[in-house]
């Protein structure tokens, strides 16, 4: 199964957009979204072309292919509005023979670890950064951001397939 991960959208209509875009031209079959998606958080910029509104639009339809896990900046008022679930604070994905502890990053990170077994992925969002890093005796992966990029990084996302991740930029 092929995967598209992203995280942190922060409500932007321009950036949402070039996502799905993206998913659709990688051909994945779910788009796991990392938490962030509608509102920007008192502590970032507005993004490009912030409109909730317009990012509900587009993912609604999607509601079949995407697994979503909520941010710091998901509330109850965004599941209102939103035809699939996102207030979990965590999943597990168990996809080409690896096991995966997908959350926002908020809560469970590399320096408070969830309960992992030798060889787990923690796959978050949150920092705007990408990144995978070996730990030892467990994987850490960040896609990025879509929509607020961190650290001199681009707007990225990840692509899961055959057990293997790469990065996307979105353009």
């Amino acid at each position: 199964m092929k995967l598209m991960i992203a995280s942190d959208i922060h409500g932007s209509a321009y950036w949402c957009k070039k996502m799905l875009e993206a998913f659709e031209q990688n051909g994945a079959e779910r788009l796991i979204l990392l938490g962030d998606i509608l509102y920007h958080g008192p502590r970032n910029d507005l993004p490009k072309e912030y409109a909730p509104k317009q990012v509900i639009a587009m993912l609604n339809p999607l509601k079949d292919k995407l697994l979503c896990v909520r941010g710091n900046c998901d509330t109850e008022v965004d599941q209102m509005v939103l035809d699939f679930p996102v207030m979990a604070e965590y999943a597990y994905i168990c996809c080409d023979n690896l096991r995966i502890f997908a959350t926002h990053g908020h809560k469970y990170n590399c320096t408070n670890l969830p309960p992992l077994s030798k060889g787990d992925i923690l796959l978050h969002g949150h920092t705007h950064v990408p990144v995978i890093k070996d730990c030892g005796d467990y994987t850490y992966i960040n896609p990025g951001s879509v929509s607020i990029p961190k650290e001199n990084s681009t707007h990225s996302y990840l692509i899961l397939e055959n057990g293997k991740f790469s990065f996307g930029e979105l353009i």
